[in-house]
């Protein structure tokens, strides 16, 4: 693996870090009042090709490698952690349908999320059915060249404004995974219903339930073969969690330059209180802690882009990353002082926005079970 970034690496990095410095971070924290993310400012990004630069140039991405989307989404997140969202799902949901869509339905969509012309959701978790995503209960009859889908899904990132989700659903009648089959499904067909939760963080991006009720979705928009959507799709997952790592160490990395600046100005009993050990002692073990994790993040990426398992470190990041965030946010919140417990600075919104992922796309717990099984086979997973 090289350390050294390519120059085109170095260039996009910059675009994006210049993006988030003028266009994000000064509005982060007044960012959080509105319902949802600014249109306008996804179709600024899409110009700017920091939306899904992974994606093949033929649907308007810049074919580049995984490594350089992780550089885009650690960068954007730096500067609004909720604003990440549109890189995290638009790579994802891009590749899910680079890889398995229809060329038709590909070259209708992908296009508009390069360009920032559409969000996209995806929608896997149900009610009582969430790190156990295999056994899903949404069902999607056929109906000559349609499906029709009935249940609900929730906790869906972007439930209240996306305006297309990736939705697995039941096709067979197998257990497990078997059977499960995967859809576009456009957001304004009739029957849909969406509701939004008040959370505790993320609040821009918004989480919430969608439901259907006898909705037609023609066959042409399933992705993959029918019946293995999801032993089909999920392999895509292994690449969000490496840039979800990415995502939570930016707003980390915020805080430790911002809480490094605030030590060296701040006076106690006539010096810095950058002098005292007790202050730069956690600032230095965060920096440690956070170039390990952005290289275990780099290293998943670089495996993805040669080919070569990643789905151990891929659960890795995705556990250690969420955490190791909010750790470090957390000691740069108390080196502020009540200052840092005011919501006139952004540490606070960055704890519980990174706080969501400790627990959105798979627990820590069930990323062990994934690195366990990995090492061990299924043995290590109990049934």
């Amino acid at each position: 693996m090289d350390f050294i970034l390519t120059p085109d690496q170095e260039r996009i990095r910059d675009a994006a870090r210049t993006f988030a410095e003028r266009r994000l971070a000064p509005d982060y924290q007044k960012r959080e009042k509105d319902d949802r993310i600014d249109r306008g400012l996804i179709r600024e990004m899409g110009e700017l090709g920091l939306i899904a630069p992974v994606l093949p140039e033929e649907f308007g991405g810049v074919g580049l490698d995984s490594l350089t989307m992780g550089l885009v989404v650690e960068e954007i997140a730096r500067g609004d952690f909720n604003v990440s969202y549109v890189q995290l799902l638009g790579a994802l949901n891009g590749q899910i349908l680079a890889r398995h869509a229809s060329p038709e339905l590909a070259n209708e969509w992908l296009p508009k999320i390069c360009r920032g012309e559409v969000l996209t959701a995806l929608a896997l978790t149900e009610p009582g059915v969430g790190s156990d995503a295999a056994h899903l209960q949404l069902r999607a009859r056929r109906d000559g060249d349609d499906f029709i889908l009935n249940g609900e899904k929730t906790s869906i990132s972007f439930a209240h404004q996306a305006d297309a989700a990736i939705t697995f659903a039941r096709t067979g009648e197998g257990e497990g995974a078997h059977g499960i089959s995967a859809f576009m499904v456009p957001l304004d067909l009739p029957g849909i219903d969406r509701t939004r939760f008040d959370d505790v963080g993320t609040l821009v991006v918004g989480r919430g339930s969608i439901f259907f009720e006898d909705v037609r979705v023609p066959a042409a928009f399933r992705l993959g073969d029918e019946g293995r959507g999801f032993t089909q799709v999920m392999q895509g997952f292994d690449f969000s969690r490496a840039l979800i790592g990415l995502q939570c160490l930016g707003p980390a990395a915020a805080s430790l330059e911002e809480t490094w600046a605030f030590v060296t100005e701040r006076k106690a009993f006539g010096s810095p209180i950058a002098s005292y050990e007790g202050v730069t002692f956690p600032l230095a073990e965060g920096e440690t802690m956070l170039e390990a994790a952005r290289l275990l993040c780099y290293k998943t990426l670089w495996l993805k882009d040669n080919d070569l398992p990643h789905t151990a470190e891929a659960a890795m990041v995705k556990w250690f990353c969420p955490k190791t965030a909010f750790d470090i946010i957390h000691n740069c919140l108390l080196l502020h002082g009540h200052g840092g417990y005011s919501k006139d600075t952004p540490h606070q919104q960055r704890l519980r926005d990174v706080m969501g992922l400790e627990i959105g796309d798979g627990t820590a717990q069930i990323m062990k079970l994934i690195i366990a099984r990995e090492r061990v086979g299924r043995v290590a997973v109990p049934y």
